[in-house]
């Protein structure tokens, strides 16, 4: 199989930068079929390294076909299978190559939000218990994808591996000195166009991802104490997830719930996400986007909260790593648009229209 350069780069890179995989390591790869060639330089590069390669390979439409035919005792059913293999890898590489980003558009929001609960504790191990297991989700590119951002497949893979074959050490520099700002923080206040939002963050505990645990890097996240949100913000992206698109999000919030939810495109969608569990309406993130290379909203949540000059809000669970204090069966992050507007930091304006201040 002829495999593209870039894409044997993408995978040297995401095994021995991204998760430094180690001589007798299990590394388990999660995708779908569409990323065959990653999936091919991904296992070769671990090979290399001497680590045991374990595949978990899913085919386009099956999510489909689950949503629509599984009964009441296919959602509720824990796979153990799956948290026994999750709890005897050491790294874990999560493969986003969607064939079709709109397959679950259709289906049963009620139905995916049960199964979300039901698969919490394995997604939590994955992402938070980083002394057992280390986690990247990586990006392949795919005509959905392109599509979706508007551009030829072969714009889209410049694009792509443009935004995640960086000097990730020289980036990182960069990055380490906005969260060197935001370590030192107690209260952050987002203002300007479309936004008046007041929130206490577990600062100290903020995190840099300069491309270790999603490939692309680059951004700072935190979170925030969990009732001291006040105020409100209009997304000015859509958001979406399982194939629906949300436009219009409209968000207020008193004591850190979001007691106002409304939206101008598929609101019973958002309403039904925010109300998964007790704790899917307050937020579990505060994220800012720093990659220099992704510049332009693309519908893909893994580059658009990476954005120079944006700001995104994850609904539902908060990282261990970040200090904790929610816990939700539901992550979703939000992005906003902050080039008409300030981060303001303890009283100090740090950010305006996009550019940093300090």
């Amino acid at each position: 199989m002829a495999i593209d350069v870039r894409t044997k780069k993408l995978a040297k890179l995401v095994v021995n930068y991204s998760l430094r995989v180690k001589h007798g390591e299990n590394v388990i790869i999660a995708g779908s079929t569409v990323a065959e060639p990653f999936i091919v330089a991904l296992y070769e590069e671990i090979l290399k390294v001497g680590a045991h390669p374990i595949l978990r390979l899913t085919v386009p439409g099956i999510d489909q076909v689950y949503f629509k035919h599984a009964q009441e005792h296919h959602l509720k059913r824990f796979p153990e299978y799956l948290d026994y293999m999750v709890k005897g890898a050491q790294k874990y590489i999560g493969i986003h190559a969607p064939s079709n980003t709109r397959e679950l558009s259709g289906a049963d929001s009620q139905k995916i939000a049960q199964r979300d609960q039901v698969m919490h504790p394995i997604i939590e191990y994955i992402v938070s218990e980083h002394d057992k297991i280390r986690r990247c989700t990586v990006g392949y590119p795919t005509t959905a994808l392109a599509q979706e951002a508007g551009m030829s497949l072969s714009e889209y893979e410049d694009f792509f591996f443009g935004a995640c074959l960086q000097d990730w050490e020289k980036i990182g520099g960069g990055i380490d000195r906005v969260l060197d700002i935001f370590k030192k923080g107690k209260e952050v206040h987002l203002i300007g166009k479309n936004v008046d939002l007041k929130m206490k963050i577990h600062g100290s505990k903020a995190v840099a991802d300069k491309g270790e645990e999603n490939m692309p890097g680059g951004e700072v996240f935190m979170a925030p104490v969990r009732e001291s949100l006040s105020g409100w913000i209009r997304f000015d992206y859509p958001a979406i997830r399982s194939g629906n698109e949300v436009d219009g999000i409209y968000v207020e919030f008193v004591g850190g719930k979001a007691v106002v939810v409304k939206a101008e495109k598929n609101e019973k969608f958002l309403k039904n996400m925010l109300n998964i569990d007790e704790n899917a309406s307050y937020v579990g993130e505060l994220g800012i986007g720093i990659n220099p290379k992704i510049t332009k909203f693309s519908k893909d949540l893994l580059f658009d909260e990476k954005i120079g000059g944006t700001i995104h809000l994850a609904f539902g669970m908060a990282y261990k790593e970040n200090g904790g204090g929610n816990d939700s069966s539901l992550h979703w992050d939000i992005v906003k648009d902050m080039h008409q507007g300030e981060i303001i930091l303890d009283g100090e304006t740090v950010q305006k229209n996009g550019k940093w201040l300090v």
